[in-house]
């Protein structure tokens, strides 16, 4: 299945836009998959121009570096997530089922190979292995006065909204929210590379019974 949907990023994460050239989209495409294989730290421009078929210097003129490049991708991610949320809960109206439906989207792995010039489904598998490391910098001030991380602060405030609106006495929604964000990917990463920190068990159902004990029992308590 594939979506044509196009998001549009923040300027300051690239020096030329890839989406308005062929090249520029295979850059950042094949940049998802090579991360993906070979893990952000052995992750260079170099190999990247190699994957491509083009220039290191090709490659410098859209990204200033490889850390850029990853915060694009996240960025994509996390907006299209927030997209899919919106359509998937625009008819609904009770907050509960919401809340579940948001959390089912987090966990569940996506079966859309394809949306605009990214996979989703590698996108998905980047944020479990290497999300964190878009933030956990020496440079996240800077580069949260830059806004590089608004899609991820949006999509936290709009799940907070949904808490709030299911109990309105609940003192910690951006925690709970940012918890449950985290938590649905960081389960994941633990169920296949170290299950002893985990309950979870072989599908993804597990998890979900996990984060909505942990969202319920917590938001229902002070109601």
């Amino acid at each position: 299945m594939e979506l044509d949907i196009h998001i549009k990023m923040n300027e300051k994460l690239f020096l030329r836009d890839p989406y308005q050239s062929a090249l520029g989209r295979k850059i950042v495409s094949e940049g998802l998959k090579l991360i993906n294989k070979i893990g952000f730290e052995e992750f260079t421009f170099k190999k990247l121009a190699l994957t491509c078929k083009t220039t290191e210097a090709s490659i410098y003129r859209y990204f200033e570096n490889k850390h850029r490049l990853l915060v694009y991708i996240i960025n994509w991610y996390w907006s299209y997530i927030e997209y899919k949320v919106i359509f998937s809960i625009n008819n609904v109206n009770d907050s509960e089922t919401k809340l579940k439906t948001i959390i089912r989207l987090l966990t569940i792995e996506p079966t859309i190979t394809k949306t605009d010039f990214i996979s989703e489904l590698f996108a998905y598998k980047l944020v479990m292995y290497e999300g964190s490391k878009t933030y956990l910098t020496r440079n996240v001030t800077r580069d949260n006065k830059d806004r590089l991380f608004k899609p991820y602060k949006d999509l936290c405030a709009r799940i907070a909204g949904i808490i709030k609106e299911y109990n309105p006495r609940y003192k910690f929604p951006a925690s709970m929210a940012s918890t449950i964000l985290e938590m649905s990917h960081a389960q994941k990463f633990f169920k296949s590379n170290l299950p002893a920190l985990t309950d979870a068990g072989s599908n993804d159902e597990s998890i979900i019974i996990f984060l909505e004990h942990l969202l319920f029992t917590s938001i229902k308590a002070s109601k």
